[in-house]
């Protein structure tokens, strides 16, 4: 088995690089993949970016959202996560054994101490009863690839803020997103294991899966990547994974409504219906008034991608309050989205 260790901390090009090296990387032997990015979130392909995840939250707070391509769940990732790939030829696995495809990563995290650490469930990986590891595959051709988290020391504080938005809001055809308890495994190691970053965590864990005292007696299994390669990588980051398109453009169709009422403005009833990503139908209803008349201002954001960026931009041409009186632009915005 060979293994790569990315340099990007930015999950965009993490993932580029995976689904890269999953198309053109020699697998005659599997190859075993090591990634750490900074605070993201990454939908699974069948997913509804805005039902699962708390899109205000991460404008907020600089997170990166991003859509991988195979299926699953919503995860959120920082510093504190490791996330690895095993990229093999398809007859050497059956699609949805995950069992087997994780189990290098259990035998060494079972020799730092984790020793409970075991596969359960559909693709997760559990130590007393508590998920640190969620999986998921994808085939192509004749190729397999299984990725996963290690939530070594992530800040598990932010995950309810970024993953968790009011259901009742929304009735979608999309998979959602199954909450289990969760945890870092870090507690569970030996002591002399846990180790200050996840980089150091990541260098033993190999260490251990290859059963060497350093990674430099297995220099000669690593991969290296040339100019070209990164080239085809950043292709892939630009016309996937940081493409708008991508991650509210494979949003199925769903529908979403807001009622509220606000001082010196009224009730305000908005209703969406979107496919795709982009606005099919806009109705807003309410007690206000309004100079203009209120088809005006829905009939120009029908047609226009659902993106708090792109709406907010259309809305820079038009004053709200002249169609839902004292309503500002930021408010309707806020109301669209929240």
């Amino acid at each position: 088995m060979r293994y790569f260790i990315m340099d990007s901390q930015d999950i965009r090009v993490n993932l580029a690089t995976e689904e890269y090296l999953m198309n053109t990387a020699d697998v005659s032997e599997p190859l075993l993949l090591f990634y750490i990015q900074k605070p993201s979130v990454i939908i699974g392909r069948y997913q509804n970016a805005y039902e699962e995840i708390n899109l205000d939250y991460l404008r907020e707070h600089h997170v990166v959202l991003t859509r991988r391509i195979s299926g699953g769940g919503a995860v959120y990732d920082d510093l504190g996560n490791l996330s690895f790939s095993i990229v093999m030829q398809k007859d050497d696995t059956t699609f949805g054994d995950y069992q087997r495809v994780t189990m290098p990563i259990l035998k060494g995290l079972q020799a730092m101490g984790a020793r409970s650490a075991e596969m359960g469930g559909r693709n997760d990986l559990y130590i007393h009863g508590q998920k640190f590891s969620g999986n998921a595959m994808y085939t192509k051709k004749n190729r397999t690839y299984s990725h996963g988290t290690l939530m070594y020391d992530v800040d598990l504080s932010i995950l309810e803020s970024v993953l968790t938005v009011s259901k009742e809001k929304f009735e979608s055809k999309a998979t959602k997103s199954v909450r289990k308890s969760v945890s870092n495994i870090k507690p569970y190691l030996d002591e002399r294991y846990q180790a200050d970053t996840t980089e150091e965590f990541r260098d033993e864990l190999l260490c251990q899966i290859y059963s060497v005292s350093s990674l430099n007696e297995i220099s000669d299994k690593q991969l290296k990547l040339t100019d070209k390669d990164n080239e085809e990588i950043q292709k892939l980051v630009d016309t996937r994974y940081s493409n708008d398109e991508w991650i509210f453009g494979e949003t199925p169709e769903f529908h979403f409504n807001k009622r509220t009422r606000i001082p010196s403005v009224g009730i305000v009833d908005i209703h969406v219906s979107t496919n795709k990503g982009i606005i099919q139908e806009l109705a807003i209803y309410g007690d206000f008034f309004g100079e203009q008349e209120i088809d005006i201002l829905q009939n120009q954001l029908i047609g226009e991608p659902y993106i708090y960026e792109v709406l907010k931009k259309r809305l820079q041409t038009f004053s709200v309050s002249d169609y839902i009186l004292n309503l500002t632009n930021e408010e309707l915005l806020s109301l669209l989205f929240s």
